[in-house]
């Protein structure tokens, strides 16, 4: 059932995003309206990235007299958001016309029948081979793509040059890149032992950070082991060395105090902390991050770092050993997708494409700080001289991806939970075995193994 055009309603947007949303108004009025929705961590919302880039785009739309825009972002934590999200995508009185999809949850939310099948729009979309395939295929499912993708990342870790020279990690001007997990750990002693006021290591390790610890701390450690989350088969993994060894840098992190204290970590700001407090201010030494927190960093960013390019410094993630292929990263992003629900579907998918129009999306995603999802606006002179992102780019050769599998987003709760048992203190036996006990409940004992 359709929510009346007078009722459609703005929503917001996930992972510290935002999104805007599209309505129509009564038939008599010959403006149409959109709706869109993205999450706004709350830290900056005049000067969030996202709506910079959908107002602005708007505001230069030869439609922007026919068409009203409605920016209605759900100011939540991540796991908050997509709990939201998903309220308001199954409700036809509450959907929004366009929305934010972060890739690992849009199987979710596509298998639950909430977004509409772009096949069609698709196909008569000219740009459409301008983006990658990789970013084309994390935003289907079987084939069907339920979104256009508008930014992908990657993970590495970002130091402070002053401090790891201050700890006679590096000398001065010199690149830092640890061969494997050991090099991070003696790195860590030496800030501990010179800096005592520093915290040498910060990765995201609780619940209250979803999908971040999920995937930019423990899917990080895990698959740089050679492992992943799943079988060849389709089994999920709930017991193996990879697990235990992923587990027990993350306790040796804390159990010697590398770690920032649990209510800094285990806090829904922990993100905001890290990257634009701690890190700019040297009060941090290594952050397990992706490539976006440099947005923040920019003159016109949130948090701005002068010199950042000089004072901070990005190394690729080591494999546990130093094994092939060496290096690790995750790799992700976010999807502009239109719910089943929408009122507006033609029109909004008109507006996608005028937000990713290279004139239009270059600034976007400059101002998100995130990797272009086009090619040929990755290739762009004002795209590729920015600090660190040749570098980043070039990390996607060692990427891994999430499961896109409409289980995935329910397993990772549990992965979080068993990340923040770890680091409060539980042993690692007893966290793996609630990660089972968790896991084996969402997808069924048959489809769990140990290894």
């Amino acid at each position: 059932m359709k929510r009346t055009t007078m009722n459609a309603i703005v929503w917001a947007a996930a992972a510290g995003m935002g999104l805007t949303a599209f309505a129509m108004p009564a038939m008599a009025d010959d403006t149409s309206k959109i709706t869109y929705t993205y999450r706004d961590d709350g830290s900056d919302p005049d000067n969030n990235a996202l709506r910079k880039w959908v107002q602005y785009t708007y505001d230069n739309w030869d439609k922007k007299d026919q068409v009203e825009l409605d920016i209605a972002p759900i100011t939540a934590s991540e796991g908050d958001y997509f709990t939201k999200i998903a309220l308001q995508l199954g409700d036809p009185k509450t959907c929004p016309d366009l929305v934010s999809e972060d890739t690992f949850q849009l199987p979710n939310d596509a298998a639950a029948g909430y977004l509409t099948d772009l096949s069609d729009y698709i196909k008569n979309y000219s740009d459409w081979g301008q983006f990658y395939e990789s970013m084309q295929n994390i935003t289907a499912v079987d084939g069907v793509n339920y979104g256009v993708p508008y930014c992908t990342d990657t993970r590495g870790l970002f130091y402070n040059r002053s401090v790891l020279e201050k700890a006679g990690v590096i000398a001065e001007g010199e690149d830092w890149q640890p061969k494997s997990w050991k090099d991070i750990l003696d790195a860590c002693a030496k800030i501990k032992e010179a800096e005592p006021d520093v915290i040498p290591f910060w990765c995201n390790s609780g619940k209250a950070t979803g999908e971040a610890t999920s995937m930019q701390t423990y899917e990080m450690l895990l698959y740089g082991t050679g492992e992943r989350l799943m079988t060849d088969d389709g089994k999920w993994i709930v017991d193996s060395k990879g697990i235990r060894d992923s587990l027990q840098f993350l306790q040796d992190i804390y159990t010697n105090g590398y770690g920032p204290s649990l209510d800094l970590v285990l806090s829904g700001q922990a993100g905001i902390t890290s990257e634009q407090q701690y890190l700019p201010q040297g009060k941090l030494g290594i952050l397990l991050d992706g490539i976006w927190i440099t947005g923040p960093w920019k003159e016109d960013g949130a948090a701005p770092w002068k010199n950042y390019e000089k004072e901070c410094g990005l190394a690729a993630m080591p494999t546990s050993e130093g094994q092939d292929p060496g290096t690790i990263t995750l790799s992700g992003g976010w999807a502009l997708s239109i719910p089943e629900n929408s009122d507006n579907k033609d029109l909004t998918f008109e507006f996608i494409q005028e937000l990713m129009k290279p004139e239009n999306y270059i600034k976007g995603i400059l101002w998100q700080g995130n990797i272009a999802t086009r090619k040929d606006v990755g290739e762009m002179d004002e795209y590729t001289k920015q600090p660190f992102f040749e570098f980043a780019t070039k990390l996607l050769d060692t990427a891994g991806y999430r499961p896109q599998n409409d289980q995935y987003s329910s397993v990772s709760t549990g992965i979080q939970s068993m990340v923040e048992s770890v680091v409060s203190g539980v042993s690692i036996d007893d966290a793996v075995a609630q990660y089972g006990a968790d896991t084996a409940a969402i997808v069924g004992d048959d489809n769990c193994v140990k290894q």
